[in-house]
């Protein structure tokens, strides 16, 4: 009896094993969780069902690292890249990096480790070649699609691109100038149009006050120079003198963010600052505010509210910004910000993605690059003299 009641019991878990079996189809899609690695905050999504019209092979696991989930239009582009991706229908994960590279060097490790075979990467270190060489090394035969933040530094030829020392690399992004040179006209063309209103102590300038995002980004720096030097241009071509900064003793012409985070918070400390000396009480007002992102323009803003200003009915300082941020938007549909320029997050995460899903196809980056730049010209377009270079173009946006 022992022995029948024994053999009874294994033909029983046999059969609950095959039922097992059964029921599992292997296309089971999980939510987002947040993984546990060290020193970073990573969401992934293994979602492999067919949300596309054309989704890629399941082979393809990528690994996307941002430099900061806290950057407003980085999160833009964070959120249209996951629907990309979600659409394509591949296994991602999100890495924060918390502007630290050693963090972002660290999940970039771990990731590889894991069998990601395609990184997106927005570095922390921006405009550092050597940063760009680290990561390579790290990724080895992996593709590596760099994004937003520049690879090298400001004036690099060229020949000398880190992004043509490797096969396996690409960058989606903006051509650096650009923005500075949109938004330096914007900036000139309405101050010549308000320029007796915005004079507010009469003395017959403006004077003005210059955020920066972060000393050494390559983007920074030529918002800070072309945003004031592409208004002078228009200014005095009308014959109206050049814009003046609003504080003589700071010979930089800037206030920057120590920290590199193009933060709000960092603009609202300074302009709070500002405004306990240079206000109308003092007769020395200033008069227009340039920032080198949205985020930085909506801290200025905060700080002008607190003091009086830009309610949306009563006085208002000019502000511009960069991004076209949907809060800047709004802030420009209630009167309380002048422009900005669109730096398109959706189409640099459908970039990204079209890129990601030639890779996935077997196709080489190079390649891949050139399609989608052909794809559409009037957004898209590769850098003269680096095949793997593609930008994104800005727009202006004042309403």
């Amino acid at each position: 009896m022992t022995m029948k009641k024994l053999l009874a019991l294994l033909l029983v878990l046999v059969m609950v094993v095959a039922l097992v079996a059964c029921g599992d189809n292997g296309n089971e899609t999980e939510a987002p969780t947040d993984a546990s690695q060290p020193a970073s905050d990573a969401t992934e999504n293994n979602d492999n069902t067919d949300n596309s019209d054309t989704p890629v092979g399941t082979d393809l696991k990528v690994a996307v690292f941002y430099y900061t989930y806290s950057d407003t239009y980085i999160s833009s582009v964070r959120t249209a890249l996951d629907a990309q991706l979600d659409a394509l229908g591949v296994t991602y994960q999100d890495f924060d990096s918390n502007g630290n590279q050693t963090t972002q060097n660290e999940a970039i490790q771990t990731a590889i480790a894991d069998g990601y075979n395609l990184l997106i990467v927005n570095m922390v270190t921006s405009g550092s070649s050597d940063t760009a060489k680290g990561i390579m090394e790290l990724a080895g035969d992996v593709p590596v699609i760099f994004f937003n933040r520049a690879v090298d530094e400001d004036g690099v030829e060229a020949s000398a691109s880190v992004l043509n020392a490797y096969e396996n690399i690409a960058f989606v992004g903006t051509d650096a100038p650009e923005a500075g040179h949109l938004q330096g006209k914007m900036i000139g063309e309405y101050v010549l149009e308000h320029y007796d209103e915005l004079d507010l102590n009469g003395d017959g300038k403006i004077s003005y006050a210059m955020f920066k995002g972060d000393e050494a980004n390559v983007e920074a720096i030529y918002r800070t120079q072309y945003g004031v030097e592409d208004a002078n241009a228009v200014l005095t071509a009308a014959g109206k003198p050049e814009l003046v900064y609003f504080d003589a003793n700071n010979t930089s012409g800037y206030q920057v963010d120590l920290n590199g985070q193009w933060s709000a918070a960092a603009a609202l400390d300074y302009m709070n600052t500002n405004l306990s000396q240079y206000n109308e009480g003092n007769n020395n007002m200033i008069e227009l505010i340039i920032c080198n992102n949205d985020n930085m323009a909506e801290g200025c803003i905060s700080a002008l509210e607190s003091a009086g200003y830009n309610n949306g009915t009563g006085k208002t300082i000019p502000v511009f910004g960069v991004d076209a941020t949907d809060s800047a938007k709004e802030l420009i549909a209630n009167g309380k910000m002048t422009g900005t320029v669109k730096q398109d997050a959706e189409g640099m995460a459908a970039a990204i993605a079209q890129i990601a899903k030639a890779v996935g196809e077997g196709t080489a980056l190079k390649d891949a690059v050139a399609a989608t730049a052909e794809s559409n010209t009037e957004m898209y377009s590769v850098a003269e003299g680096v095949a793997t270079k593609l930008y994104v173009a800005y727009a202006p946006y004042t309403a």
